[in-house]
């Protein structure tokens, strides 16, 4: 290895040390993960005792790292209270929205629409709390080992190449459906067992009924082009009732009805068996 291939390594292995130091505890492995639904993790969270907290300085967002325990069990969760609503923003690259929404409600959004399609293993478990007199989404913990950015430094190459871009295009079309203008490298986590999980969503569910990035949508689950054509509209209000207004759910159901027929049509030129998996 070069000495310039070597320091990029160790910096990152560095920062990973710092990260860890700064959170105040070794970080815990998926061997640590007790064995629960994710109605009990939802209980967990809704009901334990916080007992210790440090905020984190990765995202935008600045969450609280949470420890919580009731008595038997003790875990980590993240929590997120920002609640921004703008008539018009303009951020720095002077990118421009009218009705700007940075909200904790969108995170519980979508863990809520990732259950309906079937993604619940790739979007944490959260919940609505009131910590500290601020209400907020409440997420568990996933004990991730590298971001998607660190993986990238690193040039670690997952175990298994067909298996990690089955991941890939799950996140694509799950970004597109719920127009996620804040989807980076720094909020995809991957566990020791290289499962990707994505976090922090306060930037999506725009009112757009186009779609974002149509090109990246090359392949897709069968299960979840199926999930997506039985999406109803009016249960997706319902699970996301004080999260998502009537029009954000209506522009999620526009962007659900492209993606569906983007895929259609990709399967009509190259076949079901280029473009499913």
């Amino acid at each position: 290895m070069s000495s310039r291939r070597c320091s990029q390594v160790l910096g990152v292995v560095l920062c990973l040390a710092a990260a860890n130091f700064v959170m105040g505890a070794q970080e815990p492995s998926l061997r640590d993960e007790p064995n629960l639904t994710d109605e009990q993790k939802e209980a967990f969270l809704l009901n334990a005792q916080v007992v210790n907290s440090v905020q984190i300085s990765k995202g935008i967002t600045h969450p609280w790292r949470l420890t919580l325990s009731d008595g038997t069990l003790t875990h980590d969760a993240a929590f997120v209270n920002i609640n921004v609503s703008k008539p018009y923003w303009k951020g720095a690259d002077e990118r421009a929205e009218i009705g700007f929404r940075d909200t904790y409600h969108f995170n519980i959004a979508a863990r809520k629409l990732a259950e309906l399609l079937g993604l619940g293993d790739m979007v944490p478990v959260t919940v609505e709390r009131k910590w500290k007199g601020e209400r907020g989404a409440l997420s568990w913990w996933i004990p991730w080992k590298w971001d998607e950015e660190m993986r990238r430094k690193l040039r670690l190459p997952p175990p298994d190449v067909d298996a990690w871009n089955n991941q890939i295009y799950r996140v694509r079309v799950f970004t597109e459906l719920v127009y996620d203008t804040d989807r980076n490298l720094g909020n995809q986590l991957i566990t020791e067992d290289w499962k990707l999980w994505m976090i922090d969503f306060t930037r999506a569910f725009r009112l757009y009924h186009d779609l974002k990035e149509v090109a990246g949508l090359t392949n897709c689950d069968r299960k979840l082009l199926e999930k997506l054509r039985q999406l109803d509209g009016k249960e997706l209000l319902a699970k996301t009732k004080g999260q998502l207004s009537k029009g954000e759910v209506e522009a999620v159901m526009a962007r659900r009805d492209k993606i569906v027929e983007h895929f259609q049509k990709l399967i009509a030129e190259k076949g079901e068996n280029a473009v499913l998996y």
